[in-house]
């Protein structure tokens, strides 16, 4: 089978992890007689430099002509000035919305290897594999009215978190088409006693549920869910969750895995369902960490993890999914490990020889 891949390595790591997901993808390839037809282009902070903005008109038609976008990471010091006009950061959040990307799917899942790779007893994570579905084209981060100004009094701000039904409606859904894949269990996250889109998220969940009998529907206060994500996380399966929400319990639940370097990340356009194949972004969960590029010492296991899912939902290939999924694990059962996880006994690697590593596992 043939497909088109944009790649947009970005700022910092990003370049060095991407080569590391590149070269295990075109190991796929190889292996099972797939031709990925990989196109490259600017987003963020290098484009900015380049270009002047954040997303160039011939990035994002680029990635309009592609089955599936693999991005590395964006944003760093240099461009965070709060003075400036133009942010890496633009750029993807600009790129979501123009790609429909309204869903993001970021699986926690703990090795049972890397049990003593985190802050937490091991009996509290041993087990965890669960997945977030976030909003990620509304809420507080895109609402109007959103500016600041001056006022006799002094400065002032407004964000808006604003949420259509029909927004709820299709996040909620694909909370629950995965959940009825997985273990029925679908934990809604809202604040329902204090805002009024928290109230609308609740009711429409609600009404979702009644398409979904087989699948149960519990609705859960963020800050109850953030409490329980530290205290029990192998109690949840699916969580849906809105934008900003997201965007801060997704961090806390990485550490779960021991590291932001292992949890990847899918943006869909779409509602996955059997059968069918969706545009999506794929890319890690973590930051372009500019103090580490170019030291080759980046986890690039995340990047890895997000070709996988792109495999799985974009491309249809849940075999060639479970492979790379495999090839990572036995790896760490080998005890490599890159400076993030690794612990005594353990042997550290770089990016490159991790890449090495799992790639050699792909390809059999």
């Amino acid at each position: 089978m043939r497909f088109k891949l944009a790649v947009l390595p970005g700022d910092g790591i990003g370049p060095e992890v991407t080569t590391e997901a590149v070269k295990v993808l075109q190991t796929v390839g190889g292996r099972f007689s797939h031709d990925f037809n990989l196109q490259y282009g600017q987003l963020g902070g290098v484009a900015i430099d380049e270009t002047g903005v954040a997303l160039p008109d011939d990035t994002l038609k680029m990635c309009k002509a592609c089955d599936a976008v693999l991005l590395g990471a964006v944003g760093g010091p240099r461009w965070d000035d709060p003075r400036v006009k133009v942010r890496p950061e633009d750029g993807l959040l600009t790129l979501r919305k123009k790609l429909g990307l309204f869903a993001n799917l970021r699986p926690v899942r703990v090795f049972p290897v890397l049990v003593d790779a985190t802050n937490l007893k091991p009996e509290v994570i041993k087990g965890v594999d669960l997945i977030f579905v976030r909003e990620l084209t509304g809420g507080l981060y895109f609402g109007r009215p959103k500016r600041q100004w001056r006022t006799s009094r002094g400065r002032r701000a407004v964000d808006s978190m604003v949420y259509s039904e029909l927004e709820i409606e299709r996040i909620v859904r694909v909370g629950f088409e995965l959940a009825r894949g997985r273990r029925k269990k679908l934990v809604s996250v809202d604040k329902a006693n204090v805002l009024e889109s928290s109230r609308l998220w609740r009711q429409v969940a609600t009404e979702v549920a009644g398409e979904y009998p087989d699948v149960e529907l519990e609705h859960m206060f963020v800050d109850a869910c953030a409490m329980r994500l530290i205290q029990n996380p192998a109690y949840f399966d699916v969580l849906v969750i809105s934008n900003m929400f997201g965007d801060i319990l997704t961090d806390e639940a990485s550490m779960l895995s021991g590291s932001l370097g292992m949890l990847a990340s899918a943006s869909l356009a779409g509602v996955p369902q059997a059968g069918a194949d969706i545009f999506g972004l794929y890319e890690p969960s973590h930051g372009s960490a500019p103090r580490r590029a170019g030291l080759n010492m980046a986890n690039p296991l995340a990047t890895v993890l997000s070709v996988a899912l792109m495999l799985r939902y974009s491309f249809g290939l849940p075999r060639e999914a479970q492979t790379v999924e495999d090839a990572v694990e036995e790896v760490l059962e080998e005890g490599y490990r890159t400076y993030d996880i690794v612990s005594e006994g353990k042997i550290k690697v770089g990016t490159k020889e991790m890449g090495d590593l799992v790639a050699k596992k792909v390809g059999g």
